[in-house]
């Protein structure tokens, strides 16, 4: 268990990763972000060796992003914020807008409920990180800027013809589904699965924000770091500074 808006379960070597503030519809705050965030890292730590990403509740993946206090959206994003080896496995089972989309467009795999759907409203609402442009290095072009300017929204089967989504069932079996991947992929070779990964993820374009947010991770991680901390006391201090990597 990660915190109290995002819940972390191992089951025989697969992480279950919940949204988990259904009575909000899961709504993206910084909270949630930053306990995302931290879910991504406790993955990677871990002997799981898939995970599988959902929202608690019927109504909703998630409602997207907090408007009264957005959040930035790149810190929760797997391969900007935290890279990501091992495979995620969307399982989307109500609503996904906005930030939402953006998260699940950069899992590995998707299944998707038949009555839910993608809504991308930003555009109307005036706010946008930058990164939904990524989608059009996974769906086709024209498809991908009619929905991320809010023209259509992609329902389950319209997401899973233009390849957005890998299954559409009935939402009661989304779950088991995921887990039926999660399964296979687990018992596969896992170098085998995190070199192909990387592989694809070069050969899929990055967009501005994509590498945007993957320099703001790295320079805040030196920020933070503990050799900065002692770089700046040696300064003070007038001394050689000590350095670990750290």
């Amino acid at each position: 268990m990660v915190g109290e808006t995002v819940s972390y379960e191992s089951r025989e070597g697969v992480a279950i990763i919940t949204l988990n503030r259904p009575e909000k519809m899961n709504v993206l705050t910084h909270e949630l972000v930053d306990e995302l965030r931290a879910a991504w890292h406790q993955f990677n730590a871990s002997n799981d060796r898939v995970a599988i990403l959902t929202g608690a509740g019927e109504k909703a993946f998630s409602a997207g992003a907090d408007l009264s206090d957005p959040p930035d959206l790149w810190k929760f994003t797997p391969g900007i914020g935290v890279d990501v080896d091992k495979p995620i496995i969307a399982a989307v089972n109500g609503v996904c807008v906005g930030g939402a989309a953006v998260l699940v467009q950069f899992c590995d795999l998707c299944i998707m409920a038949e009555n839910a759907k993608f809504t991308y409203p930003e555009a109307k609402v005036g706010l946008s990180g930058g990164l939904i442009t990524s989608l059009a290095a996974r769906i086709p072009h024209k498809v991908a800027m009619e929905f991320i300017y809010g023209l259509r929204d992609l329902d389950a089967q319209r997401a899973y013809e233009v390849g957005l989504v890998n299954k559409v069932v009935p939402q009661e079996d989304v779950m088991s589904a995921a887990m039926d991947y999660a399964i296979e992929l687990r018992d596969s070779a896992p170098m085998v699965l995190s070199m192909v990964k990387r592989f694809v993820g070069d050969v899929l374009a990055k967009g501005p924000s994509e590498k945007a947010g993957i320099s703001l991770r790295d320079t805040r991680a030196v920020l933070e770091s503990g050799d900065f901390k002692e770089g700046a006391a040696s300064f003070k201090e007038k001394r050689k500074p000590t350095f670990t990597g750290d």
